[in-house]
Parts: C-alpha cells; sequence; structure tokens
C-alpha cells in the first residue's frame, strides 16, 4: 500500500478519501530538516502553501511519485526538479471556484450597498441612513474581464441579478458566450460603458497593471471596480486617485500588490471595502480543494493519468524519439501565436508536415492549445488538461496532415484566425534546436527559447532598423539577436529583436511612433 504524507492542513474529506487508497500520515509544521528527514519514506506528499517543497525536499524523496497541492499556485514547489525526476505534480484548480465567484458578487453588493461602511458607523453608536444611500444592481451593466472558471461563474450569479453582462476574453468563442449569456466586447467598451467591473484574468507582463490611469479615465463617474483575482492587475495609486477625486465611485478589493497591505492608504478610504484574499474561503471550498487533490493523487498512484498535472507528462518512449522535440516546438509556436493575435478568436488550425504526421498527433495538438492558451488561462494548462479547458471555452481546432515541406523535415504550423485577420506561426526541430520559422508570410530562423522578443511590422526603408537600434541604445536596451523576413525590397517587412529584458511601455510607443511602423509587439515566450 502506497504511504502518503500531508505536511500541511488539510479538509478531512480529502484525508479520509487518501486513508481508503494508501497509509496516511499527518505531520504538521515540521521542520525542513524534519521534512527532509522522513520523505524517502512515502510515495506520496501533498501539501498547501505553507511547506516550502524545494529541490533538497524532491532530491530526498526517493520514492515520491506525485506531490500533491491542495489549491491553485505551486509556487511553493519547484517544478523544474520534480519533471527532472518523473515526479507528477497536481493541484485542484476547481474546488474554490465557486467560492470565489460568490465572494465577488458580495464584494459588488456590498459595494453597492456601502454594506461595510453602514454595519461600522451603526456599531459606533450613529444612525446615519443617509450618508449610505447606495445603487442597485439589478439593469446595470457588469463587465467580467477573464471568462475562465470563475468569470464565467459570475457572469451567471449576475445574470440570475437581472444584469447585462458584457465580457472580455480573447480565447472563449463567441457560441460559448452566448450560450452563457454574456456579450463579448472589447476593452475599450467594457470600460466605456460598464456600472461594475471585475476581473477574473491570470497575471502575466500582458495584464499587468490592465486597469490604470488610462483605463480609468474613459470609465463612468460611477463605475465601481472589484478585483478579487490578482493585485497587480490594478494599479493601486491610479485607483486610489480616482476614488479620492471622485473619478470612481468606488473600488472592492480582495487582493493587493503586496499582501500583507501593510501601510497601504487604500485601507484608509472610506469607498474603497477590503477582504484579505478569503476569494477561496469557506468550508466548503475547503472540503472540495481537499477532495479534488486527493483524487488527483490517487489517480497517479493508481498509474492512470490525472487531469490537472501541472508539469508535462512524459511522452512514451517508442513515440519519443520523433514527437518530443515538436512537443516544445508546437508549444512555443502556440505561445507566439496567442501573443501576437489581435481580436477575438474565431477558428484554431493546426498542420502537421512531415514524418512527424504519421504518428498519433493527440499530443502536439495539446502542446499547440498548451501553448496558447497558457498566457491567457486564470488556470494551469498542460498536455493532459489543454484540451479540456479548450472545450470549456468553446474552443475548437482543425487538423490536417500533409508531405515535409522543402527545407523542413517535419514543421508545426498553427494559425490562428480573429475578427482582425490571421496570425500564423510554423516551428520546427533543427541542429538539435526548437526554432521559429515562420511569422504570417514571412519566413525566419530564429530560436525559440524562454525571453522577451520586440516584433515589428514596417515598411522596409533604408535606416529602418538603424531608428529602432538608436532608440534601444537611448534607454540601454541589449538586443540579443536580430531577424528580418520581408516579401519583396522596399515592401512591407518584419524584425524581430532579441531582447535580455522587458521593454518600458514608453518605449514602444516611441518605436510605435517612427514612420512607416505599422505595428509594435513585445512577447515573451
Amino acid at each position: 500500500m502506497a504511504r502518503i504524507l500531508i505536511s500541511d492542513p488539510l479538509a478531512n474529506e480529502g484525508i479520509e478519501l487518501l486513508k481508503a487508497h494508501g497509509d496516511v500520515d499527518v505531520k504538521l509544521g515540521m521542520t525542513p530538516a524534519e521534512l527532509i528527514s522522513i520523505i524517502p519514506e512515502y510515495d506520496a506528499l501533498v501539501v498547501r502553501s505553507e511547506t516550502k517543497v524545494t529541490p533538497d525536499v524532491i532530491d530526498a524523496g526517493t520514492a515520491l511519485s506525485v506531490i500533491g497541492r491542495a489549491g491553485v499556485g505551486v509556487d511553493n514547489i519547484d517544478l523544474e526538479v520534480a519533471t527532472r525526476r518523473g515526479i507528477a505534480v497536481v493541484n485542484a484548480p476547481t474546488g474554490n471556484t465557486l467560492a470565489a465567484a460568490e465572494h465577488t458578487i458580495a464584494m459588488m453588493l456590498s459595494l453597492a450597498r456601502n454594506i461595510p461602511q453602514a454595519n461600522s458607523s451603526l456599531k459606533s453608536g450613529q444612525w446615519t441612513r443617509s450618508a449610505f444611500t447606495g445603487v442597485e444592481v439589478s439593469n446595470k451593466t457588469l463587465g467580467v474581464i477573464g471568462l475562465g472558471k470563475v468569470g464565467a461563474e459570475v457572469a451567471k450569479r449576475a445574470i440570475g441579478l437581472q444584469m447585462r453582462v458584457l465580457g472580455y476574453d480573447p480565447f472563449v468563442s463567441r457560441d460559448h458566450a452566448k450560450s452563457l449569456g454574456i456579450d463579448l466586447a472589447p476593452l475599450a467598451q467594457i470600460f466605456q460603458e460598464s456600472d461594475f467591473i471585475c476581473l477574473h484574468t491570470p497575471l502575466t507582463d500582458t495584464t499587468r497593471g490592465l486597469i490604470g490611469e488610462k483605463e480609468i479615465s474613459t470609465m463612468k463617474p460611477t463605475v465601481r471596480i472589484l478585483n478579487t483575482a490578482r493585485g497587480e492587475l490594478v494599479d493601486e495609486k491610479a485607483l486610489l486617485k480616482a476614488v479620492e477625486e471622485g473619478r470612481i465611485a468606488g473600488a472592492a478589493l480582495d487582493v493587493f500588490s503586496e499582501e500583507p497591505p501593510t501601510n497601504n492608504p487604500i485601507l484608509d478610504n472610506p469607498k474603497i471595502i477590503v477582504t484579505p484574499h478569503l476569494g477561496a474561503s469557506t468550508q466548503e471550498a475547503q472540503a472540495a480543494v481537499a477532495k479534488e487533490v486527493a483524487e488527483q493523487v490517487i489517480s497517479v498512484l493508481k498509474g492512470e493519468g490525472a487531469i490537472y498535472t501541472v508539469n508535462a507528462p512524459f511522452v512514451l518512449p517508442e513515440t519519443q524519439t520523433i514527437l518530443a522535440p515538436y512537443i516544445e516546438a508546437a508549444s512555443y509556436a502556440g505561445r507566439l501565436a496567442s501573443q501576437l493575435a489581435e481580436g477575438q478568436l474565431m477558428a484554431i488550425s493546426l498542420l502537421y508536415n512531415g514524418e512527424i504526421a504519421t504518428y498519433d498527433t493527440n499530443i502536439l495538438k495539446a502542446a499547440a492549445l498548451m501553448g496558447l492558451l497558457g498566457p491567457v488561462s486564470d488556470e494551469q494548462v498542460n498536455l493532459v488538461n489543454a484540451s479540456v479547458i479548450a472545450d470549456q471555452r468553446g474552443l475548437r481546432l482543425t487538423e490536417q496532415k500533409g508531405p515535409a515541406v522543402e527545407k523542413y523535415g517535419n514543421l508545426i504550423t498553427i494559425e490562428v484566425t480573429t475578427y482582425e485577420g490571421t496570425t500564423v506561426v510554423s516551428g520546427a526541430h533543427m541542429r538539435d534546436q526548437t526554432r521559429i520559422v515562420q511569422v504570417d508570410n514571412y519566413w525566419i530562423d530564429i530560436v525559440a527559447d524562454t525571453g522577451y522578443m520586440l516584433f515589428t511590422d514596417h515598411q522596409d526603408r533604408p535606416g529602418m532598423i538603424g531608428s529602432v537600434g538608436t532608440i534601444m541604445g537611448e534607454q540601454d536596451i541589449n538586443i540579443g539577436f536580430m531577424e528580418v523576413g520581408r516579401k519583396e525590397p522596399r515592401g512591407r517587412a518584419t524584425m524581430i529583436l532579441g531582447l535580455d529584458d522587458p521593454m518600458p511601455e514608453q518605449v514602444l510607443d516611441e518605436i510605435r511612433a517612427l514612420p512607416n511602423v505599422y505595428q509594435v509587439k513585445l512577447v515573451q515566450l
């Protein structure tokens, strides 16, 4: 029987389920040294956020086959080392969905009716009804940014409150949104028309500071902003200033850029209501999370696939030689296409060329979806659950197979079509490296690696490359590589610059302002 160690508090529902499938020990409050000393005895480790699963812990866990995180985030687990050791890491991303959605609705209603302020006033001995006149949510517009699990559940409840719901999520199909009663809209429309705005999107370089001074300036003076997702999505200084100046009516925050928010002036403003990151803090959610992670751990121990595996599973030995390099190529191609595409998604297609087309390409499809959805999903996307998450968003893709393409023995191409146009990215594996070899109509050759890249769409004119380089030099931004593609001399062209560091928005704006520059994009692989 498998031995299972639980090192952080876990709801009894999860403990009992694990006990039915293994020999369970619950040992809380261990020091790192104590954990390292006993972990060799166990096949599975279950944690929350308190236990730090370091490389030393993983290396000592010679019998470990699975690490379970009772919750969503896995920042306390070294995924790279676990993957290298062949240890599956699983989490519980759905158990707190309803709790987070209900907390958002509770915050919205509290904000609309000034409930925390009125409660505090009355308990201090005052009876000032007129000071707490609120607004109704019925017939108001709620803008939901991010239509993953939590965002979709918030929308359902808002519709039940007779609200009009606008939603923004480029990677949700219009049919799926329509089935939920949501009108898809661009961010600009949501900012302009919403009476309430709530955030349910992951934190990325693109979404950091999603709501700042510029966005707030386009909103109604009666708008109320809700953030129960990630603190860094909102520029707190800009939010506080807007509330103080009466340019927006108020805000409700469950998350902060720093937690706990020590000496944060937001806490002192009576028009901003706050809670200490309580989105998942219900008895039911804790039980559901415990049960969910237990089920994932049991699946791995039984030799079955776990749908919420956070780290990528290994490819079967018989396909390793051929497909393994193209799993990475498909993932990089999807990730790049996700960031280059503009507008609401309409269709996704995959094309496999060469010997890889003769194999079962399901894992390549999953890798492409993992890359495509990873930057925009509010949950961890991996090879196991990528297709499931795509289905949940109403996304469908088509697949085609063809012969080898000139110069490339094997090639995988993803096409992402939106209402703004089609983005094409092709990946290959050459000279022992994963490479991006096509972007839209341009054939290029760049090594796909983690880091930042600047893409420009411009007219091929003398001095263009020099002008961009001058701006970069003046801002002390180092260029690691440069790739240029064009169809004809002095025609439309693309330039790709590999950067050592991210580029500030003001520098991007300076490049956009150059003559004959049509589009500038900063992406991160």
